[in-house]
């Protein structure tokens, strides 16, 4: 089993990276399916790649052969793909799971939403929250061996809000939201992957605490040095949008990916109310890792971007 690979699909992702390097510094072997092997090499290293589609039933099947386990962190939310967000999200999934429980591997990791809600999603358009329902569900009646792990917005949304020395938020986002490093999913998404323990179990991540986006920006201004001002926007601004993008984005995949967005934002105001006290303490009993602070992701980030 130890010279077995474990298979990253969507290894090249948010996610994915870090997934694959978490379980090359344990040593573990490494297969990656994707759509452009080169690429994946310069970005993961030293890495098995497999290359090819993971709609192709017959690549996904010679992706498959001899592994010992699957970590399935896949998403089709960018612009070149949006239009195929159900056919890869879903139905190339759901076929790569049928395809492991006929011939193996039976361990099988899969990367979800933090709370799967798919009647909220597509009240404000969004499929991803059906998407994930439906495999989630298609896990629980096989014979596979799953652990999900539902994931909130990564830390990057904090930055990813930033307009120079202003972090401009429609809606102004929940009282409190979990977030959670990309670094910190890699490791227990690699841990979850090689344990054996953890069949049937669905675990929500989450950093240590849940923040506001305006305690967030005061805390990245402490962080850098910077007077970082937090702006509020109005709700009904996307709202609109997202309506008068309805007919352009049936031409356009960029304005599409616009709409979509946009929906995706006003989720997020409409967040539900959790523990996460509760979530993270689960977390530090199950998996062995050190958590990433906000402070720490803050650090990475300049690093990364300088």
């Amino acid at each position: 089993m130890s010279n077995q690979p474990i298979l990253i699909l969507g290894g090249t992702g948010h996610y994915g990276r870090h997934i694959v390097q978490a379980l090359q510094h344990k040593g573990l072997p490494v297969r990656v399916l994707s759509r452009d092997a080169r690429r994946a090499r310069a970005l993961l290293g030293e890495v098995e790649v497999v290359e090819g589609d993971l709609r192709d039933h017959p690549v996904v099947v010679k992706a498959l052969a001899g592994t010992r386990a699957l970590v399935v962190s896949v998403s089709a939310f960018a612009p070149g793909t949006i239009r195929q967000l159900c056919e890869i999200e879903r139905d190339a999934v759901l076929d790569t799971l049928s395809a492991a429980e006929r011939a193996g591997p039976r361990r099988v990791v899969y990367l979800s939403t933090y709370e799967a809600n798919p009647e909220v999603a597509a009240e404000v358009k969004l499929e991803s929250g059906a998407i994930k329902a439906a495999v989630e569900a298609a896990l629980a009646h096989s014979s596979l061996d799953w652990t999900v792990l539902g994931l909130p917005p990564s830390m990057a949304l904090f930055f990813a809000m930033l307009r120079g020395d202003t972090m401009i938020v429609p809606g102004g986002g929940p009282p409190a939201l979990p977030t959670i490093s990309p670094v910190d999913v890699g490791e227990i998404a690699a841990q979850a992957a090689s344990r054996d323990d953890l069949g049937g179990q669905r675990f929500r991540l989450t950093g240590p605490e849940a923040l506001s986006f305006p305690e967030a920006a005061r805390r990245i201004g402490v962080a850098t040095g910077r007077d970082i001002r937090f702006r509020q926007v109005p709700l009904v601004l996307p709202r609109l949008a997202a309506v008068l993008l309805g007919l352009p984005a049936l031409f356009s995949d960029r304005l599409l990916f616009v709409r979509k967005m946009l929906g995706f934002i006003q989720l997020l105001n409409r967040f539900p109310a959790v523990d996460v006290a509760a979530d993270f303490r689960r977390l530090q009993e199950t998996f062995d890792y050190t958590p990433t602070t906000l402070e720490m992701e803050i650090a990475r980030h300049e690093e990364e971007n300088r």
